[in-house]
């Protein structure tokens, strides 16, 4: 079978990423990095949530085979490199040599294939096991050599196995049946030290990292602080180095100070107000057409997010398949009374499920009910901690309103996959739509592609299981002294191997 290399490109790009020596600014310093977590991890396990803080702690112990670069482009980590048969079928990785996992193992193709028979296992349940529903076999024809054979082309493959589910764990660890949810071990630049809950994650830096001379600090500690307030004080102060959340009002106060600074940039989250249209009277589209009418987005994403672009679909503003429908669902609250009016239905309290440790979403819920209040909605506040939101909104499908951002994913798959069934936390599916994600993984080509995706985010915008208000723009405020802080864009996740402090 003839095989094809992946793009020069890539090779390239990691030849200049992962090349030996560093300059003399990069050595090993002794300081601890601050950052702030804006809540607890429900787990720490990769394979097992679908939970962004958990990934934005984990990106830092564990490696996938690819990854990300800073440019969203997909280059070899953990693999130097992969080739894919003229089929599509066969999908052939060389590992790196000479990479060791926190405990002492040395990595090689075993591990590669336990990790994902331990992903594909009916009993862990991992939400992400879907995304490898093609795969038919893993072989392992010598230590470093690892091909995945998949039973028909997936496109979204490689994008899957960049993403932080898609974490390489030690086999002799899996066989012990480790507690993977409270003690990580994997090959990343950073190991893992202690987790006192609502308080701090703790991760000691890894010596024996694959690439040189990173990472560069001796610690970092994630302080688990879920007050807008307490977070940018902790930055203004000094006790803080890095913070994830700044508030609207706080935006100013950074920038004046000489002693911190504000990376700002259009996020990859699509900010919604969630339906649960299993739930009556929200089964009814007139009455999801009549909230989407009574919510004025750009104030919710000016008020809540400190500002953004409004959408009218489920895909990012900035993403090359977005399709612009913002004006489908203009504000009109008189709209919004007519078709209350018109649908008929026994109104009852609507039940608005909050994360109550992610203040912005907080501040759009009571925006909300002040504005669904208006046009004829009763509904009534709860506010959750993060872990019962994921266990009883996300999984339990326990509420009637909810407010989130859904992070940016590599591949469109990734997002619009969850819509194939109605097993999803809005219970909404199309079996039209569903045709359509089935195809999109089959083809390789952008257009066509793009083509099918469309479809989906059309009927999506039209039946309306969300509000789909808009990508807000990201504020991280961090100390001047800080340089070579990134982070993934599409996968809201931190890259701190190369942070030093001045």
């Amino acid at each position: 079978m003839r095989r094809l290399p992946f793009s020069i490109l890539a090779a390239l790009i990691a030849a200049s990423i992962y090349a030996g020596g560093a300059p003399e600014a990069a050595r090993p310093q002794g300081d601890t990095l601050r950052f702030a977590l804006s809540g607890n991890p429900d787990t720490l396990d990769p394979q097992a949530t679908q939970g962004t803080l958990t990934f934005q702690v984990l990106r830092s112990v564990y490696d996938t085979l690819v990854e990300p670069d800073h440019d969203g482009r997909i280059v070899p980590a953990l693999a130097e490199s992969w080739q894919v048969s003229t089929d599509n079928l066969s999908w052939t990785f060389q590992l790196r040599r000479g990479v060791s996992f926190h405990n002492g193992d040395r990595l090689t193709a075993a591990d590669v294939a336990a990790t994902f028979a331990r992903l594909l296992d009916p009993g862990l349940g991992s939400p992400h096991a879907k995304e490898f529903a093609s795969l038919r076999e893993i072989r392992t024809p010598d230590e470093y050599t690892v091909v995945f054979e998949l039973d028909h082309p997936y496109s979204p493959l490689l994008s899957s196995l960049a993403t932080g589910w898609s974490a390489i764990l030690p086999r002799s660890l899996i066989a012990a049946q480790h507690d993977f949810a409270a003690h990580p071990v994997g090959t990343g630049p950073f190991r893992f030290e202690q987790w006192i809950r609502d308080n701090r994650i703790a991760l000691l830096r890894n010596p024996d990292y694959w690439i040189p001379a990173v990472p560069i600090v001796e610690r970092v500690h994630f302080n688990i602080i879920t007050e807008v307030a307490v977070q940018v004080q902790g930055v203004l102060t000094g006790d803080l180095h890095i913070i994830d959340m700044v508030g609207p009002t706080d935006i100013a106060r950074i920038e004046r100070d000489p002693r911190t600074r504000l990376d700002t940039g259009l996020s990859s989250l699509v900010m919604v107000l969630a339906i649960n249209t299993r739930r009556d009277p929200l089964s009814d589209l007139r009455l999801r057409r009549a909230i989407n009418h009574a919510v004025d987005k750009q104030s919710i994403l000016d008020v809540a997010y400190a500002g953004g672009k409004v959408i009218g679909t489920f895909m990012d503003y900035g993403d090359p398949y977005y399709v612009d429908l913002a004006d489908l669902y203009p504000y009109n609250p008189q709209r919004a009374r007519r078709l209350v009016a018109e649908a008929g239905a026994a109104m009852r309290t609507l039940d608005l499920v909050l994360p109550q440790n992610y203040e912005p979403h907080v501040r759009a819920g009571e925006m909300y009910q002040q504005m669904l209040a208006e046009v004829g909605f009763d509904v009534r506040i709860r506010l959750v901690d993060w872990s019962t939101w994921l266990a009883d909104v996300y999984a339990g499908g326990n509420f009637d309103l909810t407010v989130i951002g859904h992070t940016g994913k590599l591949d469109p798959d990734g997002r619009l996959s969850m819509f194939e069934s109605d097993n999803n936390y809005v219970g909404w599916t199309d079996p039209h739509a569903a045709e359509m994600i089935r195809a999109a993984r089959r083809v390789a080509g952008f257009e066509e592609r793009r083509a099918l995706y469309r479809d989906v985010l059309q009927l999506l915008a039209e039946q309306v299981p969300f509000v789909f208000v808009g990508s807000n723009y990201r504020y991280i405020a961090m100390r001047e002294n800080v340089e070579g802080f990134h982070m993934d864009a599409k996968l809201d996740t931190y890259d701190l191997r190369r942070v030093r402090l001045r």
